[in-house]
């Protein structure tokens, strides 16, 4: 087991106890990857700061499931840390109408990407200090994209003048009703 391993699991049992589950692999280069579920979506304040005492830095947030979130009535969020070269990825799951908090105070860049996912997803974040939306009119509601454009259609390089205009012809209707 790598330091980064020892360090980390230890880090993440203090904030966590045992509401986590970490799987660890080095590749043939000595990278060393984990992936750590929490499983109450309340422990990721203590993580990120145990993450933060360890320098960790937060490479990127990923909201996973908006179709799967429709059958389960769960999003799944992916914090990614980078540790010296390492990667850390931490999981945690939110009801639809949940609300999870943010990791602002702790990753400053944390901002744009919190805001995008509740912007596109409608995922609330508690204690944001910025909250308003980044580049979506606020009249055309809540997850537009989950809602208006199936997300596979947005990822095939259908980001047109054409898919704005079915976004804002939804947006009307729903304003409509």
């Amino acid at each position: 087991m790598k330091d980064v391993e020892v360090i980390v699991t230890r880090s993440l049992a203090a904030a966590a106890a045992d509401r986590y589950q970490v799987n660890w692999r080095t590749d043939v280069k000595g990278v060393t990857t984990g992936w750590c579920v929490l499983d109450d979506k309340d422990e990721l304040v203590a993580v990120a700061r145990a993450l933060t005492e360890l320098s960790a830095r937060l490479s990127t947030i990923t909201a996973y499931g908006a179709e799967k979130a429709k059958q389960t009535g769960k999003f799944e969020i992916a914090y990614h840390f980078d540790l010296d070269g390492d990667t850390l990825t931490v999981t945690v799951h939110i009801p639809v109408e949940g609300e999870i908090d943010s990791m602002t105070p702790y990753f400053a860049n944390a901002d744009w990407p919190e805001r995008e996912m509740a912007e596109l997803y409608g995922i609330r974040l508690r204690g944001h200090p910025h909250p308003e939306r980044l580049f979506i009119d606020e009249s055309l509601g809540e997850a537009v994209f989950d809602q208006y454009i199936p997300y596979s259609t947005m990822v095939n390089a259908a980001t047109t003048k054409g898919l704005w205009e079915k976004v804002l012809a939804k947006g009307k209707e729903q304003v409509a009703k």
